[in-house]
C-alpha cells in the first residue's frame, strides 16, 4: 500500500507541478505579446493543474500518515509551503483573469477608435501612454477616451508584472519543497 500512495504522488507530482510551473511561467510573455488566446489558455491551464495539483498534497499527507512521519517538522513544513503555493496560484488566477480583462478592453479600445489592429499583438504599447484629455477630439461619445488602450495596457503590464513575481515565489516554493523531500 505504501508503494502504490508513494508512485500516486510521485504522478500527481510530475503531472501537475510541471505543468502549472509552465503555464504561470509562460504567461507574462504572453501578456506582454498582448496574445489574449494564449493567455486564455494558460489561465484555463493554470486552474485546472492547480485544482488537480490538490492530488499531491492529499497523497503526501496519505503516505506520510503510512510511514509514521505526519508529525516531523520537514513534513509539516513542506505542506505549509505547499498550501502557500496554492494561495499563490489563486492570486496568480486572479490577475491572469484581470490581464484577460484589460487587454481586451484595449483591443476593443483601439478597434472602436478606428484603428482597428490586426492582432491584440497589434496595440500601442503600455509605455506610448498619452493623456486623456486632448484639445479638438472629434471622438463620438459613445467610444471611449483616446488613452483607454494604453490605460488598459498599462493595467495588463501592472498584472503581468505581478504574475511573474509570484510564479516566480512558487518555483521556489516548489524548489524547497523539494529539497526537503529529498533530503529526508
Amino acid at each position: 500500500m505504501t508503494k502504490l500512495v508513494l508512485w500516486l504522488h510521485l504522478l500527481f507530482v510530475a503531472f501537475t507541478i510541471g505543468p502549472v510551473t509552465v503555464a504561470i511561467m509562460s504567461t507574462p510573455r504572453y501578456i506582454r505579446q498582448r496574445d489574449v488566446r494564449i493567455v486564455r489558455y494558460l489561465s484555463r491551464t493554470t486552474f485546472i493543474f492547480a485544482l488537480a495539483s490538490l492530488g499531491v498534497l492529499i497523497a503526501g499527507e496519505a503516505l506520510a500518515s503510512l510511514i509514521s512521519v505526519a508529525s516531523k517538522p520537514w513534513v509539516i513544513v513542506s505542506a505549509t509551503l505547499f498550501i502557500v503555493a496554492l494561495a499563490l496560484l489563486a492570486l496568480i488566477l486572479r490577475d491572469q483573469r484581470k490581464a484577460i480583462k484589460a487587454l481586451e478592453e484595449a483591443a476593443l479600445a483601439v478597434t472602436t477608435a478606428g484603428t482597428a489592429p490586426a492582432t491584440t499583438a497589434d496595440l500601442p504599447p503600455a509605455a506610448d501612454d498619452e493623456t486623456d484629455s486632448q484639445a479638438g477630439d472629434d471622438i463620438p461619445a459613445a467610444s471611449p477616451a483616446p488613452g483607454a488602450a494604453s490605460a488598459a495596457a498599462q493595467i495588463a503590464s501592472v498584472e503581468r508584472g505581478r504574475i511573474a513575481m509570484m510564479a516566480g515565489l512558487v518555483g521556489l516554493i516548489w524548489l524547497i519543497i523539494l529539497v526537503l523531500m529529498v533530503w529526508h
